[in-house]
């Protein structure tokens, strides 16, 4: 995206805790701007002149022109404060929050810039899921019907739909590779490798090195499709999401190997196209990371009216490309006893069975760090430990590399944690408030933890909790698009009111869990939130009737936060 300056204003200025570190704070750091809206930074309403308020705001652009063009300063004996290796979307919001701080900033990326999120995952990807559900909306006859509307058969550009995902992809990657530029980040080109305590060395293969020095550095190289052993990658019958966002060829019947987000997410795109998708699940259950109540709700919606079947407890332990007129051979065998079950034949195989950390290269070995199971061992802070478990001074890991939640909005907001920390502010990064979701039609979104989870904690630690649910069913607007599937279910402590998870599947799921996430981020408890309004008639009424709908017991505080201004 493009830089932008963005002010936050309000009355009061809200406590932010933070401990200062001394020794920790490099001299340049700046916390006078706020880009992205990352800080809540404050400024106070006066009555101004408006010939003096113009002066005022024309010597503020220049001064943020200034201090945006120049990238800091670098600490004494270092050509840079900070250096990130790998430029996607962790490292790249890292950078961001970095320059927002005065520091002297690169980043080192091998490939593009973007990573595996823009040129390989989330963004294409969200452009085929755009296409699958314009493409639902238009075959569902009783759907339109009961709308009013008549549309003729539909049909589909191959080409076109692949060059939907390819152009997005590029338009973002320009975006972001702009937005550094913009904000005066170097942007070093080639692979990087960590030679020695605050020295990396960078360049492209075949050509001669660069050796640069930092008070900090950032390992952020994210990660690559898992391909489990016995699995023969052609690239073109048997392929990774990688392979398949390029949308080559539309077969008429694919296996899909996992049933998490990936694979799910391409169940949607696949069948919309008119494939027949059968997938292959290790586990007893599809969707074994979903909350079980919501997984099995999205079988019956995302599965079961759907040319879609399935195994579920076994593994793919061959899988052989077509060739010489031969289908693609899939050998399944138990996943516990591990006898052969069955032999598939089909015409394309998409292997989604999770991701592995890129680390390989890194010179780790020069700083005596020994990942796991290619992993990048960090603490809280995202610092990395040695082999012995002790603190690599000044390096850190982010996002997929570190193995902590892979995801990239959690790469980068690691990344601005790290970015804190190293400015002298202690800052720990809350899991728990990180959503996901999945961009299915319907959509499924959660956070924090599942009911089982939840009750696992529960008799650990001594507490209760209490489950509430809604439908979408009984919203005004999920019933005007006749989009009325879908369930919210919150999980919480009665008696603190503590939010402990929620979890959607309906229209929209995706941005309705983001008032959920804020408030376990903030520490907001159901008794504060559930007197705040929402407008009529929209979704978020659902999880306005979520949180209206949870008891407390009689014990817990009643007391709602002041607002900020009457």
């Amino acid at each position: 995206m493009p830089p932008s300056i963005s002010f936050s204003l309000s009355l009061t200025s809200p406590a932010i805790s933070s401990v200062s570190h001394p020794a920790l704070q490099p001299p340049s750091c700046n916390s006078a701007l706020r880009f992205c809206g990352l800080r809540r930074g404050t400024i106070p309403f006066r009555a101004v002149n408006p010939v003096r308020s113009w002066r005022a705001r024309k010597a503020s652009s220049l001064r943020v022109s200034a201090v945006i063009s120049a990238n800091g300063s670098p600490s004494k004996g270092f050509d840079y404060d900070l250096v990130i290796i790998g430029a996607g979307v962790g490292g790249h919001g890292a950078a961001l929050h970095a320059v927002e701080q005065g520091l002297k900033t690169a980043i080192i990326e091998g490939d593009v810039i973007g990573g595996t999120c823009v040129n390989r995952g989330c963004v294409p990807s969200k452009a085929l899921l755009a296409v699958s559900g314009r493409m639902r909306e238009l075959q569902d006859e009783h759907h339109l019907k009961t709308l009013g509307l008549q549309v003729s058969a539909p049909e589909y550009d191959r080409q076109g739909v692949a060059d939907h995902a390819n152009n997005l992809a590029l338009k973002i990657r320009n975006n972001l590779t702009n937005s550094l530029k913009a904000l005066g980040v170097d942007i070093l080109t080639g692979v990087g490798t960590i030679v020695g305590p605050q020295k990396v060395k960078y360049g492209k293969v075949g050509f001669s090195e660069t050796e640069i020095t930092a008070k900090d550095i950032i390992i952020a190289t994210g990660s690559v499709p898992f391909v489990p052993k016995g699995i023969e990658i052609d690239g073109k019958t048997v392929f990774t999401s990688d392979h398949a966002l390029k949308l080559e060829w539309v077969p008429k019947w694919i296996a899909i190997v996992g049933s998490g987000y990936i694979g799910l997410e391409f169940s949607d795109v696949y069948t919309a196209l008119g494939s027949e998708v059968t997938f292959i699940e290790a586990l007893d259950q599809l969707m074994p990371g979903f909350d079980p109540e919501i997984g099995k709700l999205a079988q019956r919606i995302l599965i079961n009216p759907r040319k879609i079947d399935y195994f579920t407890g076994v593994f793919a332990n061959k899988i052989t490309p077509a060739k010489d007129g031969k289908p693609v051979l899939i050998e399944l065998i138990d996943a516990k006893t591990k006898e052969a079950k069955d032999t598939l034949e089909v015409d394309a195989a998409l292997i989604a069975t999770g991701r592995a950390p890129f680390t390989k290269g890194l010179g780790l070995e020069n700083i005596n760090v020994v990942t796991q199971r290619g992993f990048v061992p960090v603490n809280e802070h995202m610092q990395v430990l040695d082999a012995n478990g002790d603190l690599v001074p000044n390096l850190y890991c982010i996002g997929d590399a570190n193995g902590k939640m892979m995801l990239a909005h959690a790469a980068s907001a690691q990344g601005i944690s790290v970015v804190e920390r190293v400015c002298g502010k202690e800052n720990v990064l809350n899991h728990l408030s990180i959503p996901a979701a999945c961009f299915t039609h319907p959509e499924i979104s959660m956070v924090g933890l599942t009911e089982p989870q939840a009750r696992e904690k529960a008799e650990q630690y001594g507490f209760e909790i209490s489950v509430v649910k809604t439908s979408f069913k009984a919203n005004t607007k999920a019933l005007a698009e006749n989009e009325a599937e879908g369930l919210a279910k919150l999980i919480y402590r009665p008696d603190t009111g503590e939010i402990l998870g929620v979890h959607i599947l309906g229209l929209h799921a995706a941005d309705l869990v983001h008032e959920a996430s804020n408030a376990i981020a903030l520490g907001t408890r159901i008794q504060d939130i559930k007197f705040t309004v929402h407008a009529h008639p929209t979704l978020s009424e659902v999880l306005d009737e979520l949180f209206k709908s949870a008891k407390l017991n009689t014990g817990a505080s009643h007391s709602v936060n002041e607002p900020v201004a009457a």
